[in-house]
């Protein structure tokens, strides 16, 4: 990125600062009250609101009871009942997949590892992120969603396009102690002033250190293609 070491690492520590105190307590906002509901609730949240995934757990988690119960359903009873949810069909099929390996192979248990929550239907990185963060407390990596890419490639964190790519880039400044909050950090900024189309510049907590502001920029936020 041709930025200092140093330098980037104070600028992520006073990123963090500000961030936090404007955000002091950055929480995941998908609603669950157990691991399988959680995995669930992450697969079906791919390229959907948190929003519109919780109006559709609200009651899909009781009708569904444990994993095989997803495992044992008709997917197209399950794809009806999701179908408010984008990519319904293909999250249905996920869901059942993935319920029958928790069944078959982690005796009903929702894995507690990178390699074998990836391993199941419908989950990369990203989802297995999260799952292993909120749902058995272990953080291994950064959980990079649209928000992250966007906002970190606009403060200069990474020039990189991809999650992974993302993601590693991240892990080598962003303090391991701050790994977990800070996506939900960037989430929440992201909603609240750094859309993707139309970012709220002269509100910013971080328009006087941001490398993009369009207040002084020549940088053109406007298209949230790239973003």
């Amino acid at each position: 990125m041709g930025t200092p070491l140093d330098t980037r690492d104070a600028h992520v520590a006073e990123t963090l600062d500000r961030l936090y105190e404007q955000y002091p307590d950055p929480e995941i906002s998908l609603r669950f009250s157990n691991r399988l509901e959680l995995l669930i609730s992450v697969i079906l949240s791919a390229q959907c609101t948190d929003e519109r995934v919780n109006s559709v757990t609200a009651d899909l988690f009781d009708a569904y009871d444990g994993p095989a119960a997803y495992a044992e359903a008709d997917e197209s009873e399950l794809a009806a009942a999701i179908d408010s949810i984008t990519y319904y069909n293909n999250k249905a099929s996920y869901i059942t997949s993935a319920c029958r390996d928790i069944v078959e192979i982690h005796d009903g248990e929702v894995p507690d590892t990178m390699s074998e929550l990836t391993d199941l239907a419908g989950v990369g990185r990203k989802t297995a992120n999260v799952v292993l963060q909120h749902g058995h407390e272990v953080v291994e990596g950064i959980v990079v969603d649209t928000h992250v890419q966007r906002i970190s490639r606009r403060l200069g964190l990474t020039e990189e396009h991809t999650p992974e790519r993302i993601e590693s880039d991240l892990m080598g400044v962003v303090p391991e102690g701050d790994w977990k909050e800070f996506t939900h950090l960037l989430i929440s900024h992201g909603r609240d002033t750094c859309t993707a189309r139309n970012p709220d510049c002269s509100n910013c907590v971080l328009e006087d250190i941001c490398p993009s502001s369009k207040l002084d920029s020549d940088v053109d936020l406007a298209d949230g293609s790239e973003w």
